[in-house]
């Protein structure tokens, strides 16, 4: 086997140490990303936007209780620009 290669027994290991709430921190900032990207006039998206913000309307909720209150602020905060961004970019049409 190749170093750069990951046995089966590697994953197993690298799995059972994941948390659930470490991926969707992972995701939500993953998703965050897109919808700004997708706001942007050269690659706007509204409908992609929209999902995304719904996406983080829907999972911020469900992660506060298993983070740092701190980080549940900032990805509301987050939510909050992408909502005021979404309806700016509304208002001036697609």
């Amino acid at each position: 086997m190749a170093d750069d290669e990951i046995s089966e027994q590697d994953l197993v290991e690298a799995l059972s140490r994941l948390q659930v709430s470490d991926l969707l921190v992972q995701t939500l900032s993953t998703v965050s990303s897109l919808a700004y990207h997708r706001l942007s006039p050269e690659h706007r998206d509204l409908e992609q936007a929209r999902l995304a913000i719904e996406a983080l309307r829907a999972l911020v909720p469900v992660l506060a209780d298993a983070v740092p209150r701190d980080l549940t602020r900032d990805f509301e905060q987050v939510t909050a620009n992408l909502q005021l961004a979404y309806a700016a970019a509304v208002e001036q049409g697609s």
